[in-house]
């Protein structure tokens, strides 16, 4: 019994193990760590239930089940990484989420709040697929370099990422599914001591959270 288990494990995970085609690495995916765990809990309930029987069919189950989870936000990832190729848009995977990094040069002029209209073509590109995928709600957070202090920056990012929510809801996402943030200049992803590292922090950040 212990031994089918440990196969039933083993297959699952070489099952899912891809080629990662914006790499060319080979490792395991999200869909193949949801796969093996599912596969793993499937199969001893079953065996609890039915003995051997019982667990090669409870590791079906399980297994189709937890790849199910694993790969949703793969799939999404995969999509939007499609549609955002070349657009200065980085997409990112942080833990079970998806991360967009949207440079001011894409969204907003230096000081302002109002949407470029270069931004509208990218939204439109991400809220395509987050309808698609709406088991997976969207954070979204605005920041600025250190240039200036919080009194100005927090307000700023905030509008910012209320203008960036609330495109995504007129292009037909619910509402519920978005929340916006401002952080001023705090996470700085560069150095705030060059101009090309303070441009780099003025950005807007989509979260994409599986909410499943």
């Amino acid at each position: 019994m212990k031994k089918t288990i440990l196969s039933l494990i083993a297959v699952s995970f070489l099952a899912a193990c891809a080629t990662d085609p914006y790499t060319g690495e080979s490792k395991v995916s999200k869909t193949a760590w949801g796969t093996g765990i599912g596969t793993a809990v499937g199969a001893g309930v079953g065996a609890l239930i039915g003995g051997e029987k019982g667990a090669l069919i409870g590791a079906g189950v399980g297994a189709g089940v937890g790849a199910a989870s694993g790969g949703y936000m793969d799939i999404q990832a995969r999509k939007l990484r499609e549609s955002l190729q070349g657009t200065g848009v980085q997409v990112a995977r942080d833990g079970q989420n998806i991360r967009l990094i949207m440079p001011n040069a894409i969204t907003f002029n230096t000081n302002e709040d109002v949407m470029k209209t270069s931004a509208n073509k990218v939204l439109d590109s991400v809220a395509v697929v987050a309808k698609e995928y709406d088991k997976t709600n969207l954070q979204v957070i605005g920041y600025t370099d250190s240039t200036g202090n919080d009194k100005i920056n927090i307000p700023l990012s905030q509008r910012r990422a209320v203008s960036v929510a609330n495109y995504l809801k007129l292009r037909g996402i619910n509402p519920a599914r978005i929340s916006a943030a401002g952080m001023g200049a705090s996470n700085p992803i560069a150095s705030n001591d060059t101009p090309q590292g303070r441009e780099q922090n003025r950005r807007v950040e989509i979260y994409l959270i599986n909410a499943q």
